[in-house]
């Protein structure tokens, strides 16, 4: 299976956040998570958009990468897990600049 760039990850949660009326702010693609940081409407609650973005990108990256079909449980690709915060006591430039820089906080656990 060859990665994707993170051009076309960032590309792709886009699209299917506006989809529903969100915008992507920030996202980072990490190893076995990932972290969106984004804009939606007062009435889509977080559930809404997690089950959304999670549905079809399990989709589509099921379409394109059959393999990763016998790597998942039940046929799922993610998780029933997520984790939502609401961000009204920091500025919108300090959670992006944290989703932004979760590779280097990764590589510093690693010791790279």
């Amino acid at each position: 299976m060859k990665p994707e760039s993170p051009r076309i990850k960032r590309t792709r949660h886009a699209k299917h956040s506006e989809e529903i009326g969100c915008e992507v702010i920030a996202l980072e693609v990490m190893p076995d998570h990932v972290h969106v940081f984004l804009q939606a409407k007062p009435n889509l609650s977080p559930a809404q958009i997690v089950n959304h973005l999670k549905g079809k990108t399990a989709r589509k990256l099921l379409q394109e990468f059959p393999e990763l079909r016998s790597k998942t449980t039940h046929g799922r690709l993610w998780s029933r897990s997520y984790f939502v915060a609401s961000v009204g006591y920091i500025t919108d430039e300090i959670v992006k600049h944290y989703v932004e820089t979760q590779w280097e906080r990764e590589l510093k656990r690693r010791g790279a």
